[in-house]
């Protein structure tokens, strides 16, 4: 007498039929992949937030979430719109300098470090000095932002290098 198999194991010649997952189960898992890629995004904020590209998208996704984004960090974006180093009126051993600025970035940011350098005749540095914005505003910013398109005037002391000084720049960190 043969052995007869068990019908599970009965080798058939019909292909066992697949069921389709519900589309419940599409639809959790297209869910869970919108969610993973919404708190990766999240998690990741600060450094998608100095892209110009991202940062309108973050902005209206913090705004619905209520999170919040660093603030705009683009030190190439301030102009020097007018400069002066003159001597300073009360005191022969230092100068007087003057600046302007202007944020031309497309969003508010923090209000820069300004670094002052004198250099000589050769373009080497005499001297170099970052600037707080206390320091060059004179008292705390009224906003902790400076807007775009908005422009504030700097005042600064500094000891004077001496006639080997001939140039001056601004730079913005």
């Amino acid at each position: 007498m043969p052995s007869r198999a068990p019908r599970f194991a009965a080798a058939t010649d019909q292909p066992v039929p697949r069921r389709p997952l519900p589309w419940g189960w599409w639809t959790l898992l297209a869910a869970l992949v919108l969610a993973l890629a919404l708190q990766l995004m999240l998690a990741d904020r600060a450094r998608l937030a100095t892209d110009p590209a991202w940062r309108p998208r973050l902005e209206m996704l913090c705004g619905m979430l209520g999170c919040t984004l660093p603030a705009w960090q683009e030190p190439e974006a301030f102009r020097v719109t007018s400069r002066d180093v003159r001597r300073h009126p009360q005191d022969e051993r230092a100068l007087l300098v003057s600046t302007s600025f202007r944020n031309d970035a497309r969003w508010p940011q923090a209000w820069p470090v300004l670094e002052v350098a004198l250099h000589d005749i050769d373009g080497q540095a005499l001297g170099l000095r970052r600037f707080q914005p206390v320091e060059y505003l004179g008292s705390p910013p009224a906003t902790e932002l400076i807007a775009p398109g908005q422009s504030a005037m700097a005042t600064l002391e500094i000891l004077d290098p001496g006639r080997r000084a001939v140039a001056f720049t601004f730079e913005f960190h």
